[in-house]
């Protein structure tokens, strides 16, 4: 596998998971659904797009895991 074929792929799993990455840094409550339906749904652009809404939406701080 060439060089630039690598570092396209790299990058490409890279932004498929940055829902994931943005709800484990903002620490959300349902980090775990979140990462489970970007998994699972996340090759659908529908369901990226979703993932990563949800990623950015308020963390209730009740629920926030300590």
């Amino acid at each position: 596998m060439e060089p630039t074929a690598l570092l396209g792929l790299v990058m490409l799993i890279g932004i498929y998971f940055v829902p994931s990455f943005v709800a484990c840094k903002r620490e959300h409550h349902n980090t775990t659904a979140i990462v489970v339906l970007n998994v699972v749904a996340g090759w659908i652009p529908i369901g990226w797009l979703i993932a990563l809404i949800w990623s950015c939406t308020a963390i209730k701080p009740e629920l926030k895991e300590k």
